[in-house]
């Protein structure tokens, strides 16, 4: 063996020993399941002695029957709640548990006794449908000629999701029931236009993390031009003051055009 292969074979050896006794990665950190335990029951704001949430098995429960119950955990001294909530936890023992809420603040909790749990019921999530049925009859002249326009909002079953914070500063979210808008239009017994809309057309209109949130709200009548029939439509995120108006032309001949409103 010569010399500049020994020297190269040293080398490499130095070189894997140095990689090899390098500190390793950290383990991510484990759930706590004593934590975990200690949390179990109903928890009272040490202040207003109003229930926050009730712990039960791997899931929180709120007071209010709107808030869908969510899954939990403690990692170190985090709590997770949900897929996105994370509170930093000050101090836990058995009976107290002080964390920092989603606007910073320090929630100070007491466990509840026999009475303040026998006060918690846990009631069935309650879906909000924000839309009755809305059935909408108009008759336009244009030019000399007589059109029916037909509008319906229906509410259906599919389930929209919105995050909020409640009154305690807590991530919680709400369950709404979408909609969809049918929108026909008439010349004499001749159909010109229709179709059912529903909010998954929009996704070029609305940024995605919006739309999921939101709900297909309600289509107008605006006005008759030369380009066709317009039409607003809105789609809303519940409980929010944001809203995406959205255009719809309906031609003469039928074709549809679709711009978003600034």
């Amino acid at each position: 063996m010569n010399r500049r292969f020994t020297y190269l074979l040293l080398c490499l050896l130095t070189l894997l020993t140095a990689c090899g006794g390098g500190k390793q990665a950290d383990a991510p950190a484990e759930e706590s399941r004593e934590a975990k335990a200690m949390l179990q029951g109903v928890w009272v704001d040490e202040e207003t002695e109003t229930i926050v949430f009730k712990m039960q098995g791997d899931s929180v429960f709120y007071p209010d029957s709107t808030s869908v119950p969510a899954y939990f955990k403690v990692v170190g001294d985090t709590l997770y709640i949900g897929s996105s909530a994370r509170y930093h936890i000050e101090r836990h023992t058995e009976h107290v548990l002080w964390f920092n809420n989603q606007e910073g603040e320090l929630m100070k909790l007491n466990k509840g006794d026999e009475e303040s749990s026998g006060s918690f019921v846990q009631q069935p999530t309650q879906i909000l449908t924000l839309t009755e049925v809305q059935k909408r009859d108009t008759v336009v002249f244009y030019n000399g000629e007589r059109y029916h326009i037909y509008i319906a909002v229906n509410p259906t079953k599919y389930k929209v999701t919105r995050t909020t914070l409640n009154e305690d500063g807590l991530s919680v979210d709400n369950v709404y029931y979408d909609n969809i808008i049918h929108l026909s239009i008439f010349h004499g017994a001749r159909q010109i236009f229709s179709r059912d809309f529903r909010k998954q057309i929009y996704q070029q209109h609305v940024a995605a993390n919006l739309l999921s949130q939101s709900v297909l709200n309600n289509m107008t009548y605006e006005q008759t031009n030369a380009e066709g029939f317009h039409f607003n439509t809105s789609v809303c995120i519940p409980g929010d003051a944001a809203c995406f108006l959205i255009e719809h032309v309906v031609s003469f001949n039928g074709k549809l055009t679709t711009k978003r409103m600034e």
